[in-house]
């Protein structure tokens, strides 16, 4: 299938996809629109994110609306609040000259306001497995008109921990009234037994992995030691001349610092984490997609669903251990037929994944040299000239100019003059010497592990119900708060693995309560803290029969109420001792 005007598609559907730009359908959506269109059935199919899924299950689902039934007809559950936004827009912009407008429901968001929403009546409704539930039971989401019900991302909702959830709300479709779309990028054991126990005679479709990855993506990788990565990174930025894309993490901490590293050298960045509020989430993403910000740092699960026009590179900071997120996290760029760059910075020991994506993807990726100084230097000084030419007003700047400064100037000649100048505007690009970015690691960095300890599902401000294992951060480091040395003009201190610089070894603060650790130089740490207790402690100003005694004071001792003994003849059944005496004086 080559154009959407083969399909038998409405008219107006059909202007929508015009105006959105669709030219040619994408290889799920070739596979899976005919199938769709053409029988009430259910549907497995697999499908990386961005290949163009969403239109896969929106445009048929659109197809079999209702237009005279005022209650829900379609059900879309995702595992993300910002993919039921994505979705929620979607089914908006295909369905707008339908009249068709979808309601999303998720955590996090004002129940009153969707209660609102449902009961005015709505075709569509997108939202997260847990809120559904809550909507479900307190019976305030209809099924009884339900057509069809598309799970979007099964296999994230699963690994996620709503599939309780998930399988709650398909126990809730009446049986035989709704056909169920499945669409997932893997299919898991679980994933697997959820479409045999729910999915009756299903038809299949998966899109194979090379068929996955758009051919005008430029796959680069750059091989470098985790200490060198910082560096490399700002390098590679500073070589592409508007860059506008997104940072991959494998861990919230990772996110953390890196965002606060890149801040500091003066970029336009931010980040998108599980702990992040809705409404924090909501802002990030504005300011992105208005290009107030133009690096956005991201972990996998917190980016599920971003769906942004013109992203033009996306960088992996860190391979991902599951490589067929790899395929998720490149996806984000080259989209509606447009070019893009995916960079991915490896250590030398990971250089044999590099074959393993190639094999899995069907594709080449090249490697790529970091550019030096002196050619981001070149770079600058070229793009700067044009601005220098511009600059208005210089004329009051030459008559503020002393004796001293015609002198000055006068010695040198026009060349001395502007590379000065250039230097003084340029001090990170021109200095004595280009490290070399492949040498053995320093102390200095960023490191991440490559794994999946602590990754990012926790915390209820990022997801429906916030998932279970979130992340703690790196060991030993002042929790909240950044693991490196702001005073610092390089990167911060690490070792070769690990997360991130390791502080001493913890020891127990005498007094600090039971089981309480503290560092020497953390925040909560004890004024008096003296160090491990097998350090020498400190000499005493006398010894112990140097010291002074107070003297006895015979009259005030005597002021002291005397001790109570216990008597043997005050114990009764009821009880012994004071309460004892009292509740058998009270008895008699």
């Amino acid at each position: 299938m080559q154009s959407f005007s083969e399909l038998n598609l409405s008219p107006k559907v059909l202007r929508a996809i015009e105006e959105m730009g669709y030219t040619a359908p994408s290889p799920i959506q070739a596979q899976a629109l005919p199938l769709l269109l053409g029988k009430t059935t259910d549907f497995l199919g697999l499908a990386a994110t961005g290949t163009g899924k969403t239109a896969a299950f929106t445009i048929p689902l659109l197809e079999r609306l209702d237009p005279n039934v005022r209650q829900v007809q379609g059900l879309i559950l995702c595992p993300t609040r910002e993919l039921a936004m994505q979705v929620t827009d979607q089914v908006n912009l295909l369905g707008k000259y339908l009249g068709v407008t979808a309601l999303p429901i998720y955590g996090g968001a004002s129940y009153n306001d969707q209660h609102r929403g449902l009961h005015r009546g709505v075709s569509v409704v997108v939202g997260t497995p847990g809120r559904i539930c809550d909507h479900i039971r307190q019976g305030t989401l209809n099924l009884e008109k339900l057509q069809v019900l598309v799970l979007d991302e099964a296999d994230e909702m699963i690994s996620m921990g709503f599939k309780d959830d998930l399988m709650s709300v398909l126990d809730s479709v009446p049986e035989g009234q709704a056909n169920t779309w499945l669409f997932s990028a893997t299919m898991s054991p679980d994933v697997r037994r959820v479409a045999d126990t729910y999915l009756k005679n299903p038809e299949q479709v998966q899109v194979n992995r090379s068929e996955m990855v758009p051919t005008s993506i430029e796959q680069l990788f750059y091989v470098t030691h985790e200490s060198n990565k910082p560096d490399v990174l700002c390098k590679l930025i500073d070589s592409v001349d508007d860059f506008y894309g997104l940072i991959f993490c494998q861990t919230k901490a990772l996110v953390a610092d890196l965002t606060s590293h890149l801040m500091d050298r003066g970029y336009r960045v931010d980040s998108l984490h599980g702990d992040k509020t809705q409404s924090a989430r909501e802002i990030t993403m504005k300011a992105f997609r208005d290009r107030k910000v133009k690096i956005l740092v991201c972990t996998d699960v917190a980016a599920r669903g971003l769906d942004v026009k013109d992203v033009t590179h996306v960088m992996n900071y860190s391979i991902p251990r599951e490589l067929d997120s790899y395929v998720h996290r490149i996806g984000r760029t080259a989209r509606c037929g447009k070019s893009g760059v995916a960079m991915s910075l490896i250590s030398p020991r990971q250089r044999g994944m590099v074959g393993q994506i190639e094999r899995l993807t069907k594709s080449t990726l090249i490697e790529g040299s970091v550019p030096t100084r002196r050619e981001l230097g070149a770079k600058k000084v070229s793009s700067f000239l044009a601005k220098f030419q511009e600059q208005e007003h210089f004329d009051r700047a030459i008559e503020s100019m002393g004796d001293e400064w015609k002198a000055a100037l006068a010695a040198m000649s026009p060349e001395e003059i502007a590379g000065r100048f250039l230097a003084l505007n340029f001090t990170d690009i021109f200095n004595d010497k280009d490290a070399d970015l492949r040498a053995a690691p320093s102390r200095l960095g960023f490191v991440d592990r490559g794994d999946d300890r602590g990754g990012d599902r926790g915390g209820r401000g990022g997801y429906d119900r916030g998932a279970r294992g979130s992340d703690r951060g790196p060991r030993g480091a002042d929790r909240g708060g950044r693991s490196f040395d702001r005073d610092r003009t390089s990167a911060p201190r690490s070792a070769e693995r690990g997360e991130f610089p390791r502080r001493p070894a913890p020891v127990r603060v005498e007094g600090g309560g039971n089981g309480i650790v503290k560092h020497a130089d953390a925040p909560g740490a004890s004024k008096d803290y003296r160090g491990p207790k097998i350090a020498a402690a400190a000499k005493p100003a006398f010894t112990r029969d140097e010291a002074p005694r107070k003297p006895f004071d015979a009259e005030k001792k005597s002021k002291l109420k005397p001790k109570r003994t216990f008597d043997p003849s005050e114990s009764v059944s009821t009880g012994s001792g004071f309460a004892g005496k009292a509740r058998k004086e009270k008895r008699s």
